[in-house]
């Protein structure tokens, strides 16, 4: 993909958003910028937030779609607090103050990404909003008594791509081990047919014009306080017992 070195929305535009609309997600409509409005919007920051919080902006953290102790045993509510209430909040507080007083702050995450990637000088822009769209797609990647047999069209497009619903849970398996230091796997349609895919850091499937189904969280914080090294351990019992295989049917279904 060629990269913009002016640095600011316009240049490549044309390019990048072919890109990302051959990608077509459409399952997080719900963090875009949020409309003004004299209510709260449903997954808000609270109107009150505690001291030292960044200032508020076009983005704000998603509410999960599960109670915080909803994951235990694989994912711990202590785990999940970090996650979600620690790590994800910087990434949309520091996205919030990097957007301020530019054009981004009127975009969606989409095309904040598409604007962004691979231009040096706004790196910082891209990493949190790339970060942010990453983990409001995660969170719903999960669910609690998750796992099983996926819906009827996505087991057969799985079936086609890799064999067996076992075959395509070992090459995420797989991809998730060998992600060299922080990153994600991801179950991606490509084209017609399904692939599996790991990207490093911010990185997502959306940069290359695939489309995501399902992601996994191999950044150490996503599962160290639970497993320490033992990333396998975690991988797997998310593919066992976690995995939304609905939500991966229902991207795909809106292709």
């Amino acid at each position: 993909m060629s990269k913009n070195s002016s640095g600011e929305p316009g240049i490549d535009q044309d390019r990048r958003n072919l890109v990302f609309a051959t990608a077509g997600v459409t399952a997080l409509a719900c963090i875009a910028p949020a409309p003004a409005t004299d209510a709260p919007a449903a997954n808000a920051a609270p109107a009150a937030p505690p001291a030292g919080a960044a200032p508020a902006g076009p983005f704000s953290l998603p509410t999960l779609p599960y109670a915080d102790g909803a994951l235990d045993p694989v994912i711990s509510a202590n785990t999940l607090g970090f996650h979600h209430g620690k790590h994800h909040r910087a990434y949309v507080d520091n996205l919030n103050k990097a957007v301020a007083g530019t054009p981004y702050a009127d975009m969606t995450l989409e095309k904040i990404i598409a604007a962004t990637y691979g231009v040096a000088d706004k790196l910082a822009v891209y990493n949190n909003a790339a970060q942010h769209w990453n983990h409001s797609f995660y969170w719903r990647s999960l669910r609690p008594q998750g796992g099983g047999v996926p819906p009827a069209a996505l087991r057969g497009k799985i079936e086609a791509a890799f064999g067996s619903v076992a075959a395509c849970q070992k090459e995420l398996l797989t991809a998730a081990t060998t992600q060299f230091g922080s990153g994600w796997a991801w179950l991606v349609q490509d084209g017609d047919k399904l692939a599996v895919t790991k990207t490093g850091n911010a990185d997502s499937p959306l940069v290359k014009g695939q489309r995501p189904l399902l992601a996994i969280d191999v950044w150490e914080h996503a599962y160290y306080l639970d497993y320490q090294n033992r990333r396998a351990d975690h991988v797997n019992a998310v593919l066992d017992k976690l995995y939304n295989w609905g939500f991966a049917a229902d991207n795909l279904s809106a292709a």
